[in-house]
């Protein structure tokens, strides 16, 4: 196999440039855009405005990169030593402790900028706040203090619908609560089926994820309660009158199927099974909010 290009032993532009996007998360960031996208169009009726629609997305997301990006840096030793982020920018030297830092924040910075001047300052000091929230209270703190470190932390990771809310409103509305309550009762069971997978990686680096500290069997009692919160809280919305038939509709054949598999993989659990139901959550999520989103504009 050949060898990537190199200039003077470092590498091209173009690796360079990837090295700097992988440190983003563009795929968790582009879920996430999805639950802002919907937030902004649940907050009105009709056509969402064109310019904080475009730059509340850009803000965002440049705000949300920055966050994963410091993720990147604060997590560079314990990265270097599990399977599944061994091969990372930093741990790897593709990018520099410096240059990751010097990244992370003119990216955090620029994304500010656009949100406090072109949508709003509410809109720009919530993400601050969750990029605080998940960089620093999360990952520098949270992830390495409790086993509830994804509970906690998980309310940072929860705030984009809001986001999208007030980027247009530019105000709070209990309606967005109730989508944050959703992500809130999503990301234990959507994690915690990723930690059962990995849990001999985070024993090796000292990380206190529930199934290292209080066992697998245990983890599993707390994914399959967690998907029975997460279809009540699936609910509120329709209680609200917030949604439609099509919502209800939809949201209950996905609860009772991510139900369904948090409870096979508590009493019929088999090998690679953790994986399936965490892999089965990102869908679980992503077709939630596309259902949210379609419910709107055909039941308002």
């Amino acid at each position: 196999m050949a060898k990537p290009l190199t200039i003077a032993g470092q590498p091209t532009p173009t690796l360079q440039w990837r090295a700097y996007l992988e440190m983003t998360k563009p795929k968790v960031v582009a879920l996430m855009l999805l639950t802002v996208l919907v937030g902004m169009c649940l907050a009105v009726p009709g056509a969402v405005p064109l310019q904080p629609l475009i730059a509340g997305l850009t803000g965002i997301g440049m705000m949300a990169g920055a966050a994963a990006a410091y993720n990147h840096l604060i997590d560079r030793r314990i990265d270097g030593l599990m399977a599944r982020t061994y091969n990372r920018p930093l741990p790897k030297g593709r990018v520099s402790i410096m240059k990751a830092l010097t990244f992370a924040t003119s990216t955090a910075i620029l994304g500010f900028v656009i949100l406090y001047f072109l949508v709003n300052p509410l809109t720009a000091w919530i993400t601050f706040a969750s990029l605080i929230g998940y960089a620093l209270v999360y990952t520098a703190y949270l992830k390495r203090a409790t086993p509830q470190n994804i509970v906690v932390g998980g309310l940072a990771g929860a705030m984009p619908p809001l986001l999208g809310w007030t980027s247009i409103t530019g105000e709070f509305h209990g309606n967005a609560l109730l989508l944050v309550i959703i992500i809130f009762a999503w990301t234990p069971p959507h994690f915690w089926a990723l930690a059962i997978h990995r849990k001999a990686e985070y024993a090796k680096v000292d990380v206190p994820m529930l199934p290292v500290t209080h066992g697998v069997e245990f983890t599993k009692t707390c994914i399959l309660l967690y998907t029975v919160l997460l279809a009540l809280a699936c609910l509120f919305p329709v209680l609200v009158g917030m949604c439609g038939p099509v919502y209800l509709v939809g949201s209950t054949l996905l609860s009772c199927g991510f139900i369904y598999k948090a409870w096979e993989l508590k009493y019929h659990d088999k090998p690679g099974l953790a994986m399936q139901v965490f892999k089965f959550s990102i869908y679980h999520l992503m077709v939630l909010f596309l259902v949210l989103l379609v419910d709107h504009y055909l039941w308002s």
